[in-house]
């Protein structure tokens, strides 16, 4: 049975098999953006198109730049991004007052392909000093140091990073700036300048891909996508000084410390906690508060709240981590600034 089929019937056992809402015939709603919460969307879509049969709903990846981008223009009605829009980008998005809704937490794992090496540990200054190139072998001291007993080969390193403009490549480049302050050279962006010696994937599954079919090759990748594609992972040294496993119960520990703004924009980097694990993520859904659509807004709002709130049961079925019950409790309550228009008389 695949993963699919398997979080649909997950769905009737929760007793998620009842209509959500009506919308006018017709109506569609497309979206683009995060790869690294696209498996949540297509799962939630392919549900929430079942309890909603008048809805057409599409999701498109391509990164969380290019979904803030098609937002701006207007030429989506949703955008998936792990990141928010930068204060001199607020000027060019068309159609005013954006609002974010938190969807999920999840990991962004260090993956590699090393034969022999099953478990590695990892801390921010040597993660730093692999991805900028000034590691460049498996045996390096720094790595050796940090795992004693491995048997670490003479191996070049092969670094495997995002090639389109990705949230994950913001999250990760802000860990590093933050937690290998000093070390990390490259400072931190949607995409930054890597070395011309590394390799470029398109989304996380190209980087997944790349890591997977090159020996000594090492990237970033969220865990869902790592573990569809059945590859291992190092277990990253926190703020407490822990080697901890990129898991969905550690990203729900950095979940926990969390600071929510008014904005519900937050971070989950680096956590305090001995549980939490460092490389922890978040991913919003965007929409422009003010909607010009009757239908097409009351179908925002309806699939928004089903992302938020009864949906949040699906993730840990693909590897992700639930918001915090006190943020989802926030993420609906926000939906009433949602404004839409009244539906025009037939």
């Amino acid at each position: 049975m695949s993963k699919t089929s398997i979080l649909a019937c997950t769905l009737a056992v929760l007793g998620l098999a009842t209509p959500l809402a009506a919308f006018g015939a017709g109506t569609t709603l497309n979206g683009s953006g995060s790869t690294l919460s696209k498996p949540y969307q297509e799962t939630a879509i392919e549900e929430f198109k079942k309890l909603n049969k008048g809805l057409t709903l599409n999701y498109g990846g391509g990164g969380s730049g290019k979904g803030r981008q098609d937002l701006a223009d207007m030429v989506v009605d949703f955008a998936g991004s792990d990141s928010p829009y930068k204060e001199a980008d607020m000027a060019k998005i068309k159609g005013g007052e954006v609002l974010y809704f938190p969807i999920l937490l999840g990991p962004i794992t260090v993956s590699y392909n090393v034969e022999g090496v099953d478990k590695l540990h990892l801390s921010a200054d040597t993660i730093a000093k692999i991805f900028q190139r000034d590691i460049k072998k498996w045996n390096d001291k720094a790595i050796a140091a940090e795992n004693p007993g491995a048997k670490l080969p003479d191996a070049d390193i092969v670094v495997a990073h995002r090639a389109d403009g990705s949230g994950t490549t913001q999250n990760f480049t802000e860990y590093l700036n933050g937690a290998a302050k000093g070390t990390w050279k490259l400072k931190s962006g949607s995409t930054v300048e890597w070395p011309s010696d590394t390799q470029a994937g398109q989304g996380n599954g190209g980087v997944a891909q790349i890591v997977k079919s090159t020996k000594g090759a090492i990237g970033y990748v969220d865990l869902s996508d790592a573990k569809a594609s059945g590859l291992k992972y190092a277990s990253v040294k926190n703020q407490a000084g822990k080697f901890v496993e990129p898991t969905t119960a550690a990203a729900s520990a950095a979940g926990d410390g969390i600071e929510v703004k008014p904005n519900l924009l937050f971070s989950a980097l680096n956590a305090k906690g001995e549980k939490s694990y460092p490389i922890t993520c978040q991913t919003w859904v965007i929409v422009y508060a003010k909607q010009t659509d009757a239908d097409k807004g009351e179908a925002v709002k309806a699939y928004l709240k089903f992302l938020v709130k009864d949906g949040q049961k699906l993730l840990s079925e693909i590897d992700y981590a639930p918001l915090p019950k006190s943020l989802q409790d926030k993420a609906v309550k926000q939906l009433d600034k949602i404004q839409v228009p009244k539906p025009k008389a037939p």
